[in-house]
């Protein structure tokens, strides 16, 4: 057995309630085609970020248990250039640009996806707040809040 174990990349499996209607977005959302489409079933093989995401169509009613997804990147332009791709592909964005969430300050954009499944592209700019200083991870370890009026079409 290896001593150490070389992990290829994470999968995400998120169930949707139209595999065509989300496979559309994610091919906007990532920039690329999917890898592979059958009935019900979508892969997208990403490479940056590191990602196999498949989709499963099932009908339901609520959103499930899942907060939410990211893509954290390097750098505020990371950022802004992921929101301009996104809003270029006909996705609607949501800023929090300096907001103080999980004891550190952020930038970040979200998208949401067909199914209400929200993704934020955010960057650390400060890390390990103290407590008391805004940074209530309860505000920010749920979904952006679909009340955030800094939308950009």
């Amino acid at each position: 057995m290896p001593d150490e174990i070389k992990v290829l990349k994470p999968h995400v499996s998120i169930n949707v309630r139209n595999v065509v209607e989300s496979v559309e977005f994610y091919k906007k959302m990532f920039g690329i085609e999917p890898a592979k489409v059958r009935a019900g079933y979508a892969k997208f093989d990403v490479q940056n970020p590191p990602l196999n995401l498949t989709l499963n169509e099932l009908p339901f009613t609520e959103r499930g248990a899942l907060s939410h997804l990211g893509l954290q990147v390097a750098s505020t332009e990371d950022v802004l250039a992921l929101r301009a791709r996104w809003v270029e592909a006909g996705l609607i964005t949501r800023d929090e640009m300096q907001t103080t969430c999980c004891y550190a300050v952020q930038d970040k954009t979200w998208i949401s996806d067909p199914d209400g499944n929200q993704w934020e592209a955010f960057v650390v700019l400060e890390d390990h707040l103290p407590e008391g200083r805004g940074a209530d991870v309860s505000a920010c370890c749920n979904a952006a809040p679909a009340s955030l009026v800094s939308l950009t079409r």
